[in-house]
């Protein structure tokens, strides 16, 4: 099977083009293939697939074979893949996630995509929506206990649960334990990704991720989104802010008026292969 491995801001997923190749298990697939002894090496699994409703679908699978609604830093490959790859020239494309249609903004230059801006649509700030089990919108300050202490997140969904908490040094905070902790917390109906967030000015913030079904990895779209969301919601930040993530920087910004989350950043190819199953 022929397959493409591309990353975000270090955010790696192994691409499939299903308009050309078969993934008839890719919960068995993602797991197998997104080992970095074994496998190839990977946060997930992507397919590219064809879709009635949108330009294009996109499935993405966690390492662990659990599949994910959405992914900013995937769809920003993905677009780079379409485009580059020749299955489309245009320079917007909708996509369809398991978050709904996202639009997505190529910047090409030279018939070669550099970055790209996704709307993520509308951050979810309804608790129990998000899902979380706290009756509240906007769910802000909640307690929550990791490792025998409590700490005050603020949630938010971009298709996806994020709880955002905010720490004095994110750079040696205990992203591992304390995200791995918070991730199955009961709270969590579906578990959670974890962002543990330094504000270091109100344009700069830099952030830690705690994926779930992943582990640390080296940036999260959707909750680099909701990172940004969530700072504004308890007056921290602008609207607008670079994001910086262990991967590199991706700029966020709400929309006052269309109350949409918009994130900008790079994409690129790492190596194509095939892969024996």
């Amino acid at each position: 099977m022929k397959i493409t491995k591309m990353q975000g801001l270090g955010n790696d997923y192994i691409y499939v083009n299903c308009f050309e190749e078969t993934v008839k298990d890719p919960v068995t697939l993602a797991q197998k293939i997104s080992d970095r002894h074994f496998g190839v090496g990977s946060d997930g699994l992507v397919l590219i697939m064809p879709c009635e409703e949108a330009d294009f679908r996109m499935r993405m699978f966690n390492a662990d074979g659990s599949e994910a609604e959405m992914c900013g830093n995937a769809s920003r490959c993905v677009a780079k893949y379409i485009h580059d790859r020749g299955l489309s020239n245009k320079e917007e494309i909708s996509l369809m996630t398991g978050a709904g249609i996202k639009i997505l903004k190529l910047n090409v230059k030279d018939g070669v995509t550099e970055s790209v801006r996704v709307d993520m649509g509308e951050p979810e700030l309804e608790g129990l929506k998000i899902p979380v089990n706290v009756n509240a919108n906007p769910v802000i300050g909640a307690p929550v206990e990791a490792l025998g202490r409590e700490y005050r997140m603020t949630c938010v969904s971009m298709g996806n649960p994020h709880a955002v908490i905010f720490v004095d040094d994110a750079d040696s905070f205990d992203v591992h334990g304390v995200g791995a902790s918070i991730e199955v917390n009961p709270l969590f109906p579906r578990k959670t990704n974890v962002e543990l967030v330094t504000v270091k000015d109100r344009t700069h913030l830099r952030m830690r991720v705690w994926e779930r079904g992943s582990g640390e990895t080296l940036a999260c779209g959707t909750g680099a989104c909701a990172t940004l969301v969530a700072t504004v919601l308890n007056g921290l930040c602008e609207r607008k802010a670079v994001l910086e993530l262990n991967g590199g920087p991706l700029t966020v910004e709400w929309d006052a008026e269309t109350n949409h989350v918009f994130q900008e950043g790079p994409a690129a190819f790492v190596f194509d292969t095939e892969y024996e199953e």
